[in-house]
């Protein structure tokens, strides 16, 4: 075979770009590719066409960053004071004017009922194990274990009065879905958005993952198909990418007989097919994939950030520098285009928030490693006018109970929780929503978890309903509803 003479390292570009095209006929460029024939239609099912990307009315949103703290947040120690846990704890329910919390009525019991030292049960309130303060103009309380975050509650729209139905861990699969893991696999709210939505930058994924995720949790676009998963990124510009760089290296030489052997098949290919729309897909895939291998190491190189900013986040401190980096990394992507950035702490089993024994120890621990980061995150975005358009959400996938578990826990608790977001449209320096006196149920303005994902759906301007498949209908507790109180 013919080939012109190989110019050695004379464009540094171009041979990067012969290094990708030789040698990744697969991994992240089958993604690309994947990407590409969803966008032009040819990845549809029999009687599916996909959305052809506009949203369905004027958004208030551009992107999302989706902050979840894997094992359950306790609200009643972060964004839900209950004195009345500190002024009756080490009292039974009955013992308090709470008796009729045990009412079967109420949902369920069970899960403030522990054995005493004799092997009694008993349902013991525990006593909140941090103070709260009142911050900001809106006079929002909020624990003493987020000072940071609570120098921004003016931001802040919280909602006190989220419910869920999974009362193990699989509820992280239940929050991002809005099914409880028994019904089977079902795309994520990141899914949906990747399906609904258009790219901001062709140059880069507009899905992104970061952060560990458990086997319950490790897919996103189940029936939608794998093009809509998360792309999952490690913030680390040498290697951010699995798939992204060569498995062994190649010469010059090799690189150029590979780069003109596929562009003598795809010319051939082209003469045989020439209005092969999937076949001129395939081919664009290899640049698409190109472009974001370049794209995506700028993303997360900080030494385009300024001293200051990399403090702010804390990257300089042990404690919270893995988180701070990684929000850092995600105000850099969605300020390059990305559309929806999933980021996971504390993954690792049920999670690190799970605190059934000496929760204070736990939740001081894990606050510690993310408000100084979060704080940062919504401070960032604000002072360079991102935040208006930016989604930013603290989420978990349950609460903590108010009773005691063992002699210092809480256990896992789905009756009434907290979740906060901010930017995007929404309204600022607001609490939505109640639970009783001691935190057990939500009583006021009860919000299932998908009411959440039809407020960033609504903000970003799509209509779930909008978005069904044929042959995949969804429950009406799937959509959810939008959370009109706290939209702006």
């Amino acid at each position: 075979m013919n080939r012109r003479p190989t110019r050695h390292n004379s464009n540094h570009y171009e041979n990067s770009r012969r290094t990708f095209l030789a040698d990744t006929g697969m991994g992240f460029t089958g993604l690309a590719l994947s990407v590409l024939l969803h966008r032009d239609g040819y990845a549809k099912e029999a009687g599916w066409t996909p959305p052809d990307g506009q949203p369905h009315f004027p958004p208030k949103a551009k992107s999302v960053i989706w902050l979840f703290m894997n094992g359950g947040v306790s609200h009643v120690e972060s964004f839900d004071p209950k004195p009345m846990l500190t002024k009756y704890g080490g009292k039974t329910i009955a013992e308090t004017p709470f008796a009729d919390a045990q009412d079967p009525k109420k949902l369920a019991l069970e899960r403030l009922v522990v054995p005493d030292g004799n092997g009694n049960q008993r349902n013991t309130l525990y006593p909140l194990q941090v103070g709260f303060r009142k911050h900001g103009q809106s006079g929002i309380e909020i624990s003493d274990w987020f000072p940071h975050v609570a120098r921004h509650v003016d931001k802040l729209a919280i909602i006190r009065s989220m419910w869920t139905t999974d009362s193990n861990h699989g509820a992280q699969t239940q929050f991002h879905s809005g099914r409880h893991q028994n019904d089977g696999d079902f795309p994520n709210l990141g899914a949906w958005v990747h399906y609904g939505l258009g790219s901001l930058n062709d140059n880069l994924p507009q899905y992104i993952s970061i952060g560990n995720r458990e086997y319950w949790n490790k897919r996103d676009g189940h029936y939608l198909g794998p093009a809509h998963d998360a792309v999952p990124l490690r913030v680390d510009p040498a290697n951010p990418l699995d798939f992204s760089r060569p498995a062994r290296p190649f010469s010059n030489d090799a690189q150029g007989i590979g780069k003109d052997l596929i562009g003598q098949l795809n010319a051939l290919r082209g003469v045989e097919y020439p209005n092969d729309p999937a076949m001129a897909a395939r081919i664009a895939s290899y640049e698409l994939a190109f472009r974001m291998q370049q794209s995506i190491p700028d993303a997360v190189d900080f030494s385009k950030e300024t001293a200051e900013t990399q403090e702010l986040y804390g990257i300089n401190q042990p404690h919270c520098r893995d988180f701070g980096m990684q929000l850092l990394a995600a105000r850099r992507l969605v300020e390059r285009g990305v559309r929806f950035i999933q980021i996971q702490h504390g993954a690792g089993g049920a999670g690190s928030w799970d605190a059934h024994g000496d929760l204070k120890f736990n939740h001081a621990g894990n606050s510690h490693g993310v408000d100084q980061p979060i704080g940062a995150l919504l401070e960032d975005l604000e002072r360079r006018g991102m935040l208006d358009d930016t989604l930013v959400v603290f989420a978990t996938e349950f609460g903590r109970t108010p009773g005691s578990q063992g002699s210092d826990g809480r256990d896992h608790h789905i009756y009434g929780f907290s979740v906060w977001m901010a930017g995007g449209g929404l309204k600022r320096g607001i609490v939505h929503g109640a639970t009783d006196e001691i935190g057990f149920h939500a009583v006021e303005d009860r919000h299932y978890v998908t009411d959440v994902h039809a407020t960033i759906l609504r903000q970003l301007g799509l209509d779930s309903r909008k978005l069904e498949i044929p042959g995949r209908k969804r429950l009406d507790l799937d959509h959810g509803k939008p959370i009109d109180e706290i939209i702006a």
